[in-house]
């Protein structure tokens, strides 16, 4: 072994980056490429009334034009068949691609595109969700029923609603009529851009039988898959090929312009580029849903939670997306940190005339532990107890259960996450002197399961070179953490390890990067191929030294004969060995989390039954309000997150900077209003993201409690340090100005309003 765990190892992609010489998705240019552009609905509703593309066809330079008439008629989705590829009678969204145009260049096709005459009678929109379910609102989807769901899988929807998920379990009114007190909230939390730096692109080009798919995606198998279903073809017919990544956060996860891509490249016989400009990417980004939540909670004579009633109205958009499943977060959040009794969910995912939500950095775990925290700082308050006595005082042992029937076996590591934060700094030392609070929140996330593979050959000059489908979208998990846990196991130096970009056609599945699954899975996988790669080493170099195999060591880059380190060989020229005797050195593993025990009857519509891999975080934020402009500065700001294994610790808190970085934006600044169903923020300038100024350096406390499972004991990372700030900092706000802002974001004009009704 090299110690290549737990080191601060320097990125494979460091200098590619940082010179400027990596190849991003959007810089993909292939030989004869033309440029391509859609043409969008400016409408959230409406009738198509006449569209005309005669002068954009014949304007110089284009190739032509692809309409819904050129294309299957078919609806396509992540998990519900209710996307189509072009609108052709109605408009359900501002964005929605009506037209594309192929032309010479980009300059060209955005020219013509101008020329296009397309009449849309706007129709009443629906807007929000408190309108998506009002007595008699207008469907998004008239047609809604006739959307098909994966075999085997349905769940409660009709009209508006895409997706719900309900518990009721016995107890909940019993518990409110014998309260000794109710407490009550209502919280609003709007959407979130990604902001990644590289927008939406794709690059196809079809040889006559099959397409290959350039991109800079996080799951290259998904894109597969979904443009096979959306263009009529078999998923073998489609290879993606993957490039470096110019950010994500969950945007890259589903599909966007890569059906187009494909379609266009075989319409008109040569490659096609397709490439959002930002603004474009902005409106229709599949940003984090927004949401309204309701939060009552019983509590007894003594201040324990008796019960709790929650109500989750989310938004959609104008197709489900991932929603449905998302609809099931609340079961796994509302009871999961705090001792209560039974607790009654409803969750709704509703469509409106808006862009689609997806996938955003710990997904509606944002506003969910913002509602949850928050509120319980309001019981707290309430009953006149500090709100972290009254929070470690009701914490969850190891071994409770979620309201899904989940065992929580090591719950008990979130008190010592509130030790570690306490150590950082003393709770009663924070928020001290006028116009300033301190807040602090909680959270337990999981580690996305789901399949994960790698294919680890060495290399006949001792490197070892490590091929998946998994991608690395900036964390540094392919980066850092799968190329040092190939290198330990090994006895070799991280730099020779060699980590393949993806490809559909060479790597075997992998479920993509995203829930902070890749370390772990990808780790773990890795780990299943090298019993079979190492046995081979063994094997060859036994015959080479004249020893038994289990008589070998491996390290160092060498073989050796234990007690008899002078006896070694290079793993250079076990190789080269056994290349040429018995074939090159190769094995492959893959990984799947298994799925804890759940009680299946907890709940209608639970499509994301468990949290596996749980891991526990607390933070802390200190924050300064100014009185007169209600602007927002944060002071300073701690973590205690838990890792199973830091593989690497340095990239470990660099996620967590980002993360928290990320979350401050969320929470403070970051806008999106929707307006009759448009988004009021067209620019980046506008929608309002954090400077470096804005940002404080995160104090944080690694907890290291290895998962027996995880490749050398690691769990997730990446997500859970964005999802508790909201709640920390909005919890500061109210301890600095004694009133509730219960909206996200919280700006400065939500600020002064509390101020004003003092």
């Amino acid at each position: 072994m090299t110690g290549e765990v737990g080191r601060s190892s320097i990125r494979s992609d460091g200098a590619a980056k940082t010179t400027g010489k990596a190849i991003f998705g959007t810089d993909v240019i292939l030989p004869g490429m033309l440029h391509a552009r859609l043409l969008r609905s400016t409408v959230p509703a409406g009738r198509i009334i006449s569209l005309d593309l005669s002068k954009v066809v014949e304007f110089p330079g284009v190739h032509g034009v692809l309409t819904a008439a050129d294309t299957p008629n078919q609806r396509s989705g992540l998990v519900l068949m209710d996307a189509p590829l072009f609108a052709s009678e109605f408009v359900r969204f501002e964005g929605e691609p009506i037209a594309a145009v192929v032309a010479d260049t980009r300059a060209i096709a955005n020219q013509a595109l101008a020329l296009a005459s397309l009449e849309i009678e706007e129709i009443h929109s629906v807007g929000s969700v408190e309108e998506a379910i009002a007595p008699n609102a207008p469907l998004v989807h008239p047609d809604w029923e006739s959307f098909a769901t994966p075999p085997g899988l349905e769940w409660p929807r009709s009209g508006n609603i895409v997706a719900e998920t309900s518990s009721d379990p016995e107890g909940v009114d019993e518990a409110f009529a014998g309260a000794t007190t109710v407490v009550e909230d209502q919280f609003e939390t709007g959407r979130q851009y990604q902001a990644y730096m590289e927008p939406r692109m794709a690059v196809a080009e079809f040889d006559g039988q099959r397409f290959t798919i350039h991109v800079a995606h996080q799951f290259p198998y998904n894109v597969r898959d979904r443009v096979a279903a959306a263009i009529g073809v078999n998923p073998s017919e489609i290879r993606v090929v993957g490039h470096h990544i110019g950010g994500g956060f969950g945007a890259k996860l589903d599909t966007g312009l890569e059906p187009y891509a494909a379609l266009l490249a075989r319409r008109f016989g040569r490659p096609v580029r397709l490439a959002n400009d930002r603004s474009e990417d902005l409106l229709t980004c599949q940003c984090r849903d927004n949401a309204v939540i309701k939060i009552r909670t019983a509590i007894g004579k003594n201040g324990e939670l008796l019960a709790r009633d929650v109500d989750v109205l989310m938004d959609s958009g104008a197709s489900a997306t991932d929603i449905p499943f998302l609809t099931s977060i609340p079961m796994h959040v509302f009871g999961s940190l705090y001792r209560i009794g039974p607790v009654r969910i409803r969750t709704r995912a509703v469509y409106t005339n808006t862009a689609p939500t997806g996938a955003f950095r710990g997904v509606n775990g944002t506003h969910l532990y913002f509602a949850l925290e928050r509120h319980m700082d309001h019981i707290a308050n309430r009953l006149n107890i500090d709100r972290l006595e009254y929070r470690r005082s009701n914490l969850q042992p190891d071994g409770c259960k979620l309201p899904t029937g989940q065992v929580l076996n090591d719950a008990g590591i979130l008190s010592e996450a509130f030790d570690a934060v306490e150590q950082l700094a003393p709770w009663n030392g924070l928020g001290q002197g006028p116009n300033r609070g301190v807040g602090i929140a909680a959270c337990m996330w999981l580690t996305n399961p789901m399949p994960g593979s790698a294919t680890l050959k060495l290399n006949s000059d001792g490197t070892l070179g490590v091929l998946t489908a998994a991608t690395e979208n900036g964390s540094g998990a392919i980066a850092t953490g799968v190329r040092q846990i190939a290198a330990e196991e090994f006895g070799l130096p991280a730099e020779k390890v060699i980590v393949t970009m993806p490809d559909t056609d060479a790597a075997a599945f992998d479920a993509g990067s995203q829930g902070s699954r890749t370390t772990h899975i990808v780790g773990r996988a890795i780990r299943e191929a090298a019993i079979e790669v190492r046995a081979q080493i063994l094997d060859t170099a036994a015959d080479m030294l004249e020893a038994a195999p289990e008589d070998l060591e491996l390290a160092n880059e060498m073989v050796s004969v234990s007690g008899s380190p002078s006896k070694q060989v290079s793993l250079a020229e076990v190789a080269a060995t056994a290349q040429a005797n018995s074939g090159p050195i190769s094995g492959t593993g893959s990984y799947t989390t298994p799925m804890p025990p759940i009680n299946p009857t907890c709940a209608s519509g639970l499509l994301f039954p468990a949290f596996p891999t749980p891991t526990y975080h607390v933070h802390v934020a200190e924050v300064e309000i100014d009185p007169a402009t209600g602007i927002v500065r944060v002071l300073r700001y701690l973590v205690a997150q838990e890792v199973g294994k830091a593989i690497n610790p340095q990239a470990v808190r660099g996620q967590i900077q980002g993360g928290v970085a990320q979350g401050l934006g969320y929470a403070l600044w970051e806008t999106l209003q929707i307006d009759a169903g448009r988004y009021s923020q067209r620019t980046l300038e506008a929608y309002g993201l954090p400077l470096a100024t804005d940002t404080p350096e995160v104090e944080i406390a690694l907890l290291e409690h290895p998962d027996p499972a995880g490749p050398y004991g690691a769990k997730g990372v990446a997500e859970p340090p964005i999802i508790p700030v909201a709640a920390a900092i909005g919890n500061a706000v109210e301890h600095a100005i004694g009133k509730s802002v219960n909206t996200i974001p919280i700006t400065a004009e939500h600020v002064l309003e509390a101020l004003s009704n003092s």
